[in-house]
């Protein structure tokens, strides 16, 4: 079997603001970049990979079905900033098979697991 890990994630939206905001709640530091004459986007690494903020093209919208995981050190924190920009979980942590788990969405409605490191 091949060894395959990430290493580029691209999300398109029309709210870059919104998003990265969101982002930045979950713990991802983000910088703006511009490639050439490339679009302004934004670029933050999630252990050795890369994920990206893109403009959507006007008239496109963005892909809901995608459903995304990411492990945190403690989910308080990362809450806590949810809820300080208006991001608010609609539900409480629960405690799962797999751990301490919120699914919160992203400002475009895509649905996102947070799980607490070690739980």
């Amino acid at each position: 079997m091949t060894d395959v890990s990430l290493s580029l994630l691209v999300l398109k939206t029309h709210q870059i603001d919104a998003m990265c905001q969101f982002y930045e709640s979950v713990g991802i530091d983000l910088v703006a970049e511009q490639h050439g004459s490339g679009p302004l986007h934004f670029a933050g690494r999630i252990g050795s990979a890369v994920i990206e903020i893109y403009p959507l093209v006007e008239g496109d919208e963005a892909d809901k079905t995608i459903r995304l995981g990411f492990v945190v050190g403690d989910l308080g924190p990362v809450i806590e900033s949810l809820v300080r920009r208006d991001l608010s979980p609609q539900k409480e942590p629960k405690k799962t098979e797999w751990g301490l788990r919120i699914v919160v969405k992203d400002p475009d409605g895509r649905s996102v697991e947070l799980y607490q490191r070690g739980e």
